[in-house]
């Protein structure tokens, strides 16, 4: 048997490791690797469903200019054309590059080396301004560099873990099952959770403050004075190790220094806030991890370091299970920043405004010139495409016009941009089809390469699939056009090339003033890069990793010393109004990533929150008139979208939440990014996604639809749709405000029916309801159920008779009664991704006995592998047994 290949998961910042096993039908089954530090073998239900993702359905598989197929040649000759001409007519900083976590480090090596030490502008910048600069700019004024000081295993070792702005339960499982295991083993040990929702990671706290949004530094600043107050410095500490305690503290003090008016103003109850001050005081081992919550945010530089102030106080870094924790939202969002991959920064953690830096690089690229200031982020980017003074620009492995703030305006910018060039590894998205040429990009499983985690491990991502179609990898792609650009210095065979020349440089000019040093890897042979195991950064010349930072006291700053910083608390910089009543919040769901190119390939996750959806306080939703499942409109003064009402019991009074992911693509009218407001944190230049005006009104339908198909379906004069795939078919939701004269003709339009088609329907013209399925040899090829509400057969049911090879008589009676004869038929809406469990099949069981979540896997599995549906298994228990 051939061995399994070693690879690293292409989602999120925890990194996990991942086996990928050939089979004989020539697919792949992929699971996690036991030995991996990051995961030891566990994976969440995205990373469980990674094999059913590896098709080419959705690949861009050819180079194309202006929608024509071409040669590899004629399309890199093209933009190496384009971008010099512009170049040489308007300059370098006429031109820019937006790149991705989701690159590998070589690749953002690449392109960063291409801007800024041959084109000699800084105009390179990554969606990571969008989930971690905010982080990255905390860690640079608080430690000297942008460094995360804790490991993984420091969450083992926690007496207490405070989770800040993190629904780590669904966005990062693996770790959050870590989490819970820990306390398992040690009852004692805390969670605490601040987060304005009540997510699923809230549900099993030890206590959950549903803080207000924007209102964090107060809360840590009161933290910090409360701490002070009380006696809980680390004296010997703070003076031996840090600087500017009595300037943050005398902030502290002044803005929240009564415990009654930081509850207040945090709307949480002043009991509940005491509890968790007393907590984080009585617990020496305490980790703050935080997040999005924290980091998007207008002030979320300062939020972080109102954390981080917390730590330096009680000494509480540098040790076991301790210390603050930026968790990374992308898989190589880390990897990005070590390379210089963003506009304010040069590479190896040096300084873009540092001139004996720049030199240093610029002679150890040996480039014929070197960005001498900082380009322009992400968002001021986009805004100058708008305007002009950007006039090509280069879109590598990135979404931006669904996931930008105020996207409308970043879609306007590309439509009157000069040059749009995109590598992808996806032929449709909201961007590619604004650009001018497309590169098809090398996808994982095809890629070869690292990326670096959360807790700093490098792991390697390795090929084990052929390369689809003329895909290239990114490294190559640019690496090519920077040739035809007259440029040396990219004449790269292979990654470790790259990664070697990158390791070499982490060690220029660096005699431990730098902790980014990974310069004995630059020594490694091809072979040697080959079997790299993980290995986390610095690396000492024994090619042994380090853990944790500052077990010796010593800082990155000029005087090795930790600065604290005075943060003044300001309100979000966008507050409600009249017209705008409600505050939206935007953020990711559990089997969902980005904008769903890959998660949307996998139908084990398209059966959890399959569509577009508004999330609001039960109470908000009645005094609007709005009743759940109904479709509602969001407006902001940027944008507006449509999505189903929910009402959870998540939502705080007065606050909307609204998924990240749906876009163009898959939904007439849902990128929520267009409706999020484009202010950005100062420092770290990254956009307010938590914290934008809002209202909610009804989006007046006269007919709700739902249909399954084998085949497209003809979406014109359909008011409102969503997709989502499924095995061998697609799902459909859909809605319009005109009620045909015929729906049975309507019908067979929608599905692509032949007149001469086995066609079973039924209709009731006075009650609005019609039901239709169309039957090929007794198969289903697709169905259509219609109403003039919301309430109609069960989806997952109907989507069940697609996996049969001929319809029984049952199953076309029940088509007509638009429900299951046979109720075991209808397992329901799927809980449990990784197993596919059903929520009629978890009533059916607790009905029967199983009261508790390890009574439900043990007989379903529900819940056993990834654990983030857990949560929601317990919701179910209770709900069920109190009916």
């Amino acid at each position: 048997m051939t061995a399994p290949v070693r690879s690293t998961c292409p989602y999120c910042g925890v990194g996990c490791g991942v086996l990928a096993r050939a089979r004989v039908d020539g697919g792949f089954d992929i699971e996690g690797d036991p030995v991996h530090p990051a995961n030891r073998g566990a994976l969440c239900s995205k990373g469980s469903t990674l094999a059913q993702t590896l098709g080419q359905d959705t690949r861009l598989l050819q180079p194309e200019i202006d929608g024509h197929t071409v040669e590899w040649n004629a399309a890199l000759e093209h933009v190496a054309r384009r971008f010099s001409d512009i170049i040489a007519q308007h300059g370098p900083d006429s031109v820019a590059f937006y790149v991705s976590g989701q690159l590998l480090t070589e690749d953002y090596y690449v392109a960063n080396k291409l801007m800024k030490g041959y084109i000699g502008s800084a105009n390179i910048d990554t969606n990571s301004r969008l989930c971690m600069s905010s982080a990255v700019a905390a860690h640079k004024r608080a430690f000297g560099e942008d460094l995360v000081p804790v490991c993984y295993e420091d969450l083992d070792l926690a007496d207490l873990l405070v989770l800040v702005g993190s629904n780590t339960a669904w966005c990062h499982p693996v770790l959050y099952q870590r989490m819970l295991k820990a306390r398992e083993a040690r009852p004692s040990m805390k969670i605490v959770v601040i987060d304005p929702r009540r997510t699923a990671t809230a549900e099993l706290a030890d206590l959950h403050l549903p803080l207000r949004p924007g209102t964090d530094v107060w809360l840590f600043n009161g933290l910090l004075a409360w701490l002070s107050r009380h006696g809980h410095t680390d004296a010997r500490f703070v003076d031996a190790h840090t600087s500017g305690l009595p300037r943050a503290l005398l902030v502290a003090d002044n803005t929240a220094g009564d415990i009654e008016s930081v509850a207040r103003r945090c709307g949480v109850e002043p009991e509940a806030l005491l509890n968790f001050y007393q907590l984080f005081a009585a617990h020496e081992r305490v980790i703050s991890a935080f997040s999005q919550g924290v980091n998007q945010s207008s002030s979320g530089t300062d939020k972080a370091n109102a954390i981080i102030n917390c730590h330096l106080l009680t000494g509480r870094i540098g040790r076991p299970g301790m210390g603050p924790f930026s968790i990374t939202g992308q898989p190589n969002a880390m990897g990005g920043r070590e390379v210089g991959g963003m506009a304010n920064m040069l590479a190896a953690h040096m300084d873009i405004e540092n001139t004996a830096q720049r030199e240093l690089v610029q002679r150890f690229w040996d480039s014929p010139t070197i960005a001498a200031r900082q380009g322009l982020k992400a968002v001021d980017m986009f805004e100058a495409i708008h305007d002009g003074r950007i006039r090509a620009v280069w879109i590598m492995a990135t979404n931006p016009v669904v996931s930008l703030p105020n996207a409308d305006r970043a879609r306007a910018a590309l439509r009157r941009c000069e040059l749009v060039v995109v590598s992808d590894c996806v032929r449709d998205t909201d961007t590619n089809r604004l650009a001018h040429v497309l590169l098809p990009a090398a996808g994982w499983g095809e890629k070869d390469g690292t990326v670096t985690n959360s807790d700093r491990h490098i792991s390697r991502q390795r090929a084990f699939l052929p390369l689809s179609g003329a895909a290239r990898p990114d490294w190559w792609i640019i690496s090519q056009v920077a040739q035809r650009m007259g440029f040396a210095g990219f004449d790269y065979k292979n990654a470790a090339q790259i990664f070697t020349e990158h390791a070499r440089l982490s060690g220029e000019g660096n005699d431990g003033r730098r902790m980014f040093d990974i310069a004995p890897l630059g020594a490694l042979t091809s072979d040697d890069y080959d079997a790299l195991t993980p290995l986390q950064w610095p690396v000492r010349a024994s090619l042994h990793g380090t853990p944790r930072l500052f077990g010796d006291g010593r800082f990155m700053h000029g005087d090795g010393r930790a600065r604290f910083i005075a943060t003044t608390p300001r309100a979000p910089a966008k507050p409600r109004d009249e017209e705008f009543p409600l505050v939206l919040n935007t953020g990711r769901i559990r089997d969902r990533w980005h904008t769903m190119t890959r998660t949307t390939l996998a139908p084990t996750l398209n059966g959890h929150l399959a569509e577009p959806y508004v999330d609001l306080h039960p109470q908000d939703a009645l005094a609007l008139g709005l009743r759940p499942q109904t479709l509602v409109r969001v407006a902001t003064r940027w944008g507006r979208m449509v999505g189903r009402l929910r009402t959870s019991g998540e939502m705080r009074r007065g606050e909307a939440f609204v998924p990240i992911h749906w876009n163009d693509v898959q939904a007439s009218d849902a990128r929520v990014g267009a409706l999020v407001n484009p202010v950005v944190d100062p420092v770290s230049g990254e956009p307010e996604f938590k914290h934008t005006p809002a209202r909610v009104e009804p989006f007046f339908v006269a007919w709700y639809g739902f249909a399954v198909t084998r085949r497209q379906m003809d979406l014109r004069e359909t008011s409102w749709w969503s997709r989502a795939a499924d095995a061998g078919s697609v799902r459909y939701e859909l809605a319009g405000r005109r009620v045909p004269a015929s729906w049975s003709a309507r019908a067979r339009m929608l599905l692509g029916v032949p007149d001469d088609a086995d066609w079973l329907e039924y209709e009731d013209p006075h009650a609005g309801l019609f039901r239709g399925a169309w039957l090929v040899e007794g198969r289903i090829e697709a169905c259509l159920c219609i109403a003039p509400h919301p309430e109609l057969p069960s989806r997952s049911w109907l989507a069940s008779l697609f996996g049969k090879t001929a319809l029984a008589d049952i199953d076309r009676a029940s088509l007509l009664a638009g429900r299951p004869l046979d109720p075991a038929a209808d397992t329901g809406e799927v809980i449990c991704a990784c197993f596919g469990v059903g929520r009629n099949t978890l009533v059916k069981a607790i009905l029967g006995g199983c009261g508790d979540t390890r009574q439900l896997g043990e007989k379903l599995r529900a819940g056993t592998n990834c654990g983030s549906c857990v949560p929601e298994l317990r919701r179910l228990i209770e709900a069920t047994q109190a009916q």
